[in-house]
């Protein structure tokens, strides 16, 4: 990326100035076009180390020196442990820690948006993570990162920055250990009194998804069906009334109007098309239609089978 940024600069400077690359004038004004880029960084939070770094990357670019350019790309991706190594190895005595790294992320939102970007978007899934965290203290640290960046976006502080995070509404809602279990960010990200199902507000800081129905887990499958055929090179041969007897079963098991994912589905119906491609002498609707049949099972029904073997060896 930053290889990218530094040519696509000489680029510029050459369809702007017409000049040839190696004189020395086109040179300069490429040196312009970089720092201009880097000062704009200078007065940031650790702007001033990130703006330094940048300049040794672009020094180490214009002298070929492979072994620096990595150095600084291993410092950007901040797996220097200590600040010895870094002042050994690149002359900095700063380094991306588990304290300022959030800082570093809105400088390289800023400087991408400097280099052409958009900005940068961060995903973070899995959220339940830190509602599975059992000190309640390193909770309310994450969740008080959490508003920060909330805070940051929201009032202009994190510029050409998008974050979305991606968690249960469990691990959300639940205010003994969720996110909710922080007042401040409770607060912001709670529904009003207006929304209900089928009239939600979608640029609210929280996002409810919506289960997909049968028709739209059916129009999923087909599509699989066909990617699949493609993948193996074969003629797709599954039916409309076969994709909608799969469906039908899938969504006969108990709790799955609840509990079932597409994971789940995709899951069984990938392993279908595989046994069929592999046998292709087997019937389809005989396959389904066998007691040998068997689907992933629900979370319902994993915790109803933990039950009952807790329950069984209990009595054994």
């Amino acid at each position: 990326m930053l290889d990218r940024w530094i040519s696509g600069v000489q680029s510029g400077v050459a369809m702007e100035s017409g000049l040839d690359f190696d004189s020395p004038e086109f040179a300069q004004l490429v040196q312009q076009k970089i720092f201009s880029v880097i000062r704009d960084l200078n007065g940031m939070v650790h702007g001033f180390d990130f703006a330094r770094l940048l300049t040794l990357y672009y020094q180490a670019y214009l002298n070929g020196d492979e072994d620096t350019k990595a150095k600084v790309i291993r410092w950007f991706r901040g797996e220097y442990v200590t600040k010895t190594e870094a002042k050994q190895e690149l002359g900095v005595n700063v380094i991306i820690t588990d304290d300022d790294w959030y800082e570093y992320i809105k400088i390289f939102a800023v400087f991408l948006k400097n280099a052409g970007y958009a900005g940068m978007l961060v995903l973070i899934d899995e959220l339940v993570n830190i509602y599975k965290i059992p000190n309640s203290i390193t909770r309310q640290y994450n969740y008080e990162k959490i508003l920060t960046m909330y805070n940051d976006t929201l009032q202009g502080k994190a510029k050409y920055f998008g974050i979305i995070l991606c968690g249960t509404p469990q691990c959300i809602e639940d205010t003994r250990r969720g996110i909710y279990s922080y007042e401040a960010l409770r607060s912001r990200l709670t529904e009003g009194r207006f929304s209900k199902a089928g009239a939600q507000d979608m640029l609210a800081p929280i996002i409810k998804l919506v289960p997909l129905t049968n028709e739209e887990m059916l129009i999923l499958v087909e599509k699989l069906a066909d990617i699949h055929a493609q993948l193996f090179g074969y003629q797709q041969h599954l039916t409309q009334d076969d994709l909608i007897t799969f469906i039908q079963i899938e969504y006969s098991r108990v709790g799955a109007d609840s509990h079932i994912t597409p994971r789940e589905i995709i899951r069984d119906f990938i392993e279908l098309l595989d046994i069929l491609y592999q046998n292709p002498r087997l019937d389809v609707a005989e396959l389904m239609g066998s007691a040998d049949f068997s689907y992933a099972k629900t979370p319902l029904e994993e915790q109803a089978a933990d039950s009952l073997g807790e329950y069984a060896e209990f009595e054994l």
